[in-house]
């Protein structure tokens, strides 16, 4: 099985980008560890102490682990320390699979985490540096979508999540400070689901997650696509 992982800039971004492939790759037997880059605090009904209790349950209900660098909220910085961060938990893990959200993005902390990714798989592989475990360089770099821009994903790939469409819900409402306490967050859970049914629907399934990546997937047979 594989070591996989998901960074995020907040605790639920996982979630709403991916939770469905998440849930998915640990009920393949996959190593999954969610790697979140800030607490995402201040909020209006949140504080560290309660989102940090919300993002355990929506990890326990993916079935996986997740860990928090605790690096400034609405303050993330591309920095050779947060790069070493980053790069540190790759090898701790053992990463052969990373997922890291969009590269495009409004929301400034989201930009800032996929270049620090970027950065830090690169370092993980490097040898005579003060970092801890062994250099690693995953082989694969995917991203998901979890923007704040007003915009039509374009993902080159998706990935089928039907049966999980539940547990990926559960997960998101586990931030009840997030998307059930705000009146005004509540749709996104649903727009959450009408795009996870659309995609589906673009490759013949119930329910599929978007996904890009810049290096060129390949196949050795046809069996694994799936076809309308």
């Amino acid at each position: 099985m594989t070591n996989i992982l998901v960074i995020g800039p907040h605790p639920d971004d996982q979630e709403l980008g991916m939770g469905g492939t998440i849930a998915k790759l640990s009920d393949q037997g996959h190593d999954v560890l969610l790697l979140d880059m800030t607490n995402g605090e201040p909020t209006p009904f949140g504080d560290p102490q309660t989102r940090a209790k919300e993002a355990q349950a929506a990890a326990d209900i993916l079935g996986v682990t997740r860990r928090l660098l605790d690096l400034p909220n609405r303050a993330l910085q591309p920095t050779i320390e947060a790069r070493h961060k980053v790069a540190g938990v790759i090898r701790e893990h053992q990463a052969e699979i990373m997922f890291v959200p969009y590269f495009q993005d409004a929301h400034p902390d989201h930009v800032a985490t996929t270049r620090i990714a970027e950065d830090a798989r690169f370092d993980a592989k490097l040898t005579k540096i003060d970092l801890p475990g062994e250099p690693i360089y995953p082989k694969w770099l995917f991203y998901y979508y979890c923007t704040h821009l007003r915009w039509v994903a374009d993902p080159n790939f998706l990935f089928d999540i039907t049966g999980l469409e539940d547990r990926k819900r559960d997960s998101i409402v586990a931030y009840e400070t997030q998307f059930v306490m705000p009146e005004k967050n509540r749709k996104i859970v649903e727009w959450i689901k009408s795009a996870n049914e659309y995609f589906g629907s673009r490759i013949g399934v119930q329910a599929a997650e978007p996904f890009y990546t810049k290096e060129p997937i390949g196949l050795t047979d046809l069996s694994s696509l799936t076809l309308i």
